[in-house]
């Protein structure tokens, strides 16, 4: 019988693992860089927990199951729910500010599209204990700084920045009930992913009355915080809302990347836990899902039965990224065998123990070597060191055999050089 994968997950052959590799190794490193510590939790967790943050419908969406001890348990689908569980046991002795992140593997059990599946890794990134959007700002400058190294520029990603506490004191200004608020959001995230008409007439189903619907079509088409100053009218707490995305704003052009930036009033974000700044990071050209995803969410530790500790994050799945890194070419130079520094070639049997001897020093000394198990001619054995990125081809001879001499051949412009075996060794050690 021909076993196929399952629908929705993927197979990573050489090529997909070292691109996958590049996408990890970057958040990862991109994370130390701006002085995040690497947490993570079980891949599967008490379904109850899900079901507290979300609802009993997320069961719904989750790869669900009952143990032989009859307890209801769910793979994880994402880790900030773990992240606030695993911070509340600990609250009283963890320093503050705490600032985490993770890489885990997640599944959903949703429909695969483009950009979406059922099984897929997550960058996330967490400041806890923070009140000031300074922390906000600081998620934001991790997940720009992480898609420049990758290669990414303003031309190519824009991050759109918007705020559910201003959102919250305007449509409280405008009537809507606190009870409310919630179906509102979950229409208004919509608003960008459905034709006008669809989107209204949504509206129209949640919020009855006409004055209210229309005032909210008028907030969602604001392009800038100065026309939002004008809705919020002598409304104090818009007002907060308003001067703490100015701040944010300010902070992000002190760190050099308001040209990555914009505010956009249609960023709601789905999850209700979110409490105040929310964001999501597009290609320009916004024919795919948000690449990044995150916000604000102040109340979810004490969800989870921990004190009010005020907390942000993010989180960048890799699909629709590697989708991104893909089209801009970038996929393109990343190799499938990584950084061979040195291939030993032998030019006979005679001395492939000598070459093997070099091989084994090489590797002690640290640097990733590769040889020919064949053998055979030194071009076939130099197109091998070709295919697998070697920087340098160290020639096992002749010359080898009588004077214990090597060939150093730079394979990217093709000079070579003689060096005894001792001169080469000391210079390796160096």
């Amino acid at each position: 019988m021909k076993i196929q994968a399952v629908k929705g997950t993927r197979d990573f052959y050489p090529e997909d693992m070292a691109r996958r590799n590049f996408i990890i190794d970057g958040w990862k490193t991109a994370s130390i860089r701006n002085g995040f510590a690497e947490f993570d939790g079980p891949i599967f967790e008490y379904l109850a927990m899900y079901q507290q943050k979300s609802g009993d419908e997320i069961a719904s969406q989750l790869f669900a199951f009952e143990d032989r001890g009859e307890r209801m348990l769910a793979i994880r689908p994402e880790i900030t729910p773990t992240l606030a569980r695993m911070v509340n046991q600990r609250i009283n002795t963890l320093p503050r500010p705490i600032k985490w992140f993770s890489v885990p593997r997640l599944c959903r059990a949703e429909r695969p599209q483009k950009g979406r599946l059922r099984e897929f890794f997550q960058w996330n990134v967490d400041i806890i204990g923070v009140d000031d959007c300074l922390a906000d700002a600081e998620v934001i400058f991790c997940a720009v700084d992480y898609l420049m190294a990758a290669g990414l520029g303003s031309d190519d990603i824009i991050v759109r920045i918007s705020s559910r506490r201003l959102l919250a004191s305007l449509l409280e200004y405008f009537g809507i009930e606190e009870s409310q608020l919630d179906k509102v959001y979950a229409v208004l995230d919509k608003k960008a992913k459905v034709p006008a008409e669809a989107f209204e007439k949504m509206l129209e189903e949640t919020i009855s009355d006409a004055d209210k619907r229309e005032k909210v079509l008028k907030l969602m088409a604001a392009e800038s915080l100065v026309e939002l100053e004008e809705f919020a009218g002598n409304d104090e707490k818009a007002k907060l809302a308003v001067d703490e995305l100015k701040r944010l704003f300010e902070y992000l052009n002190v760190m050099g990347i308001t040209e990555f930036c914009k505010f956009d009033i249609g960023i709601v974000r789905g999850l209700a836990y979110y409490t105040g700044i929310v964001y999501e990071i597009y290609d320009k050209s916004q024919q795919l899902r948000a690449i990044c995803g995150g916000g604000r969410y102040d109340n979810l530790l004490a969800d989870f039965g921990g004190p009010k500790i005020s907390a942000t994050g993010m989180g960048m799945g890799d699909c629709v990224l590697g989708i991104v890194l893909e089209e801009k070419g970038i996929f393109s130079k990343v190799g499938v065998y990584g950084a061979c520094e040195y291939f030993v070639a032998y030019a006979d049997d005679s001395l492939r123990n000598d070459a093997l001897n070099i091989v084994a020093k090489l590797r002690k000394a640290g640097k990733v070597t590769d040889f020919s198990y064949k053998g055979g001619g030194l071009g076939k054995q130099l197109k091998q060191a070709s295919t697998v990125g070697a920087k340098e081809c160290v020639l096992v001879g002749q010359e080898f055999a009588e004077k214990k001499q090597l060939i150093i051949k730079d394979m990217a412009s093709g000079e070579q050089k003689a060096v005894s075996d001792a001169d080469f060794f000391a210079l390796i050690k160096r």
